[in-house]
């Protein structure tokens, strides 16, 4: 099955914000003092979203 551009995204995101984690030497943003602020981890979990909801608002596709 191909993977859709909302999956990519995803992918692409989540390899950006495991990459922060082991430049600050941290586990989780959780651990990181800017997890709150931090616009990586925001567009994170943007793209979460969107890839549960594949761009339609409310409707998730499990």
């Amino acid at each position: 099955m191909p993977t859709d551009d909302f999956d990519q995204e995803l992918q692409t995101q989540c390899q950006k914000v495991l990459a922060c984690q082991e430049r600050k030497g941290v586990g989780s943003c959780l651990k990181c003092s800017i997890v709150l602020e931090c616009t990586l981890r925001q567009a994170y979990v943007q793209s979460v979203y969107l890839s549960m909801n594949k761009g339609k608002q409310g409707n998730f596709d499990f």
